[in-house]
């Protein structure tokens, strides 16, 4: 291989691995898609991917220089469309339908151009999730209006924080302070809500539920610098939202102390067929799908939620999950065979709807509010189960029906 080619497939591998980090993309099957396109390419490789810094060596096989490439990351956000479209570009490349420098020229395109969705489908789409997420667990329309416009809010001090400040640091206690306050001084006109699962419900999309699965994935394939580091940056993030949400509630109790109301219950249960494709239609948004894949990303979240229900009817709520992880597992990795695609643009879908991370943060919200102590230790333990019941799930269905692709 000469200098000239092997700088060209060295450039394209490497701009490969940070667009795919930067799209949300766990370490194992990073680390294992890159391996694959070496090999294509006629190179080897070594690779180490954690959530700030990629390590690349790269070599000819028979020659005995390696080459060492050290990059500085910062942990991506999930880019589900964009991840489809780099896959796809992959396999052009592999088949020779692409040439390496066009394919660098179609990446960064795909890196600097617009999102697959304006802001203003955007802001609808936080306003429906947190809407459609309080249909799921509050009691009446109250807290359903006044989840989506603290979605709605959430939202707008978003995108104010990441166009305004070269930080983003303060983005989690700052957008459940705003949630907070929201929902306690709605709390004066709608004296019939729960301000807590309001709160909740306007945060649901920063709620780091989804972002300790995958750290629990990398864990279970030993990938331990990326899964250790996932799983502290979640849990950061969790402790950071729920400090934002008790300085909300500190600062409306200064102004007025919501009074004691009768529980209004007027939500029926049937309202659940209707919100689940709410929800999930509102995290296609969220995730940046491709309209393509807005069908399959539905079934997967429709086949999850009747899955963790049959199972809980069975084995209990907290193995419950483990049923509908292993069928939106089996699922996607079908459904990549058949397309030739990454199996996380519709995995994810389902994932997010068995985490458990509203738990979490509901467990954190009673232990430091007091009174609940004797609670915590069933809440720890119901949360740790679902979320090995899910993990078990996922391994079980990539040994039964493994996918085609690593990605």
């Amino acid at each position: 291989m000469d200098r000239n080619t092997f700088r060209q497939r060295r450039d394209f591998i490497l701009e490969l691995g940070k667009a795919l980090h930067k799209f949300g993309t766990t370490a194992f099957r990073l680390e294992n898609h890159m391996l694959n396109i070496c090999h294509s390419f006629g190179l080897d490789g070594h690779f180490i991917v954690s959530p700030t810094m990629l390590t690349v060596v790269l070599w000819v096989p028979g020659d005995e220089k390696r080459h060492n490439y050290h990059i500085r990351v910062k942990p991506g956000d999930l880019d589900l469309g964009s991840l489809a479209r780099t896959d796809r570009l992959v396999d052009d490349v592999i088949n020779d339908n692409c040439s390496i420098p066009e394919a660098v020229e179609k990446l960064n395109k795909i890196l600097t151009g617009p999102s697959t969705y304006n802001g203003w489908i955007t802001l609808l789409a936080f306003g429906v999730t947190s809407a459609a997420f309080a249909m799921l667990i509050g009691r009446n329309w109250s807290e359903v209006l006044v989840s989506f416009m603290a979605g709605l809010s959430v939202y707008g001090v978003a995108c104010l924080i990441e166009h305004r400040f070269t930080s983003t640091e303060a983005m989690d206690p700052l957008v459940a302070l705003t949630a907070a306050l929201f929902s306690g001084f709605a709390s004066y006109w709608f004296p019939e809500i729960n301000v807590s699962l309001v709160v909740l419900s306007g945060i649901i999309v920063f709620i780091p539920g989804l972002s300790i699965t995958m750290a629990l994935k990398d864990l279970a394939a030993r990938h331990l610098i990326s899964g250790t580091g996932r799983l502290m940056d979640s849990l950061l993030c969790l402790c950071k939202l729920y400090f934002g949400s008790a300085l909300g509630h500190a600062l409306v109790k200064l102004v007025w102390v919501q009074p004691q109301t009768a529980i209004v219950s007027n939500i029926p249960t049937w309202m659940d067929l209707i919100a689940v494709p709410l929800l999930s239609l509102s995290l296609i948004v969220v995730f940046k799908n491709r309209k393509r894949d807005i069908p399959w990303g539905l079934l997967c979240c429709y086949l999850a939620y009747g899955g963790t229900l049959f199972g809980a009817g069975y084995l209990g709520d907290g193995l419950g999950p483990f049923v509908g992880a292993l069928i939106v597992g089996v699922y996607s990795n079908i459904w990549s065979r058949i397309t030739n695609m990454s199996s996380l643009v519709v995995l994810l879908h389902g994932v997010v709807l068995l985490v458990p991370g509203s738990k979490a943060y509901i467990g954190l919200d009673q232990a430091m509010n007091g009174g609940a102590f004797l609670d915590l230790p069933q809440i720890g333990v119901q949360t740790f189960m679902m979320f090995m019941s899910i993990l078990a799930g996922l391994i079980f269905a990539n040994t039964f029906c493994p996918s085609r692709k690593r990605l």
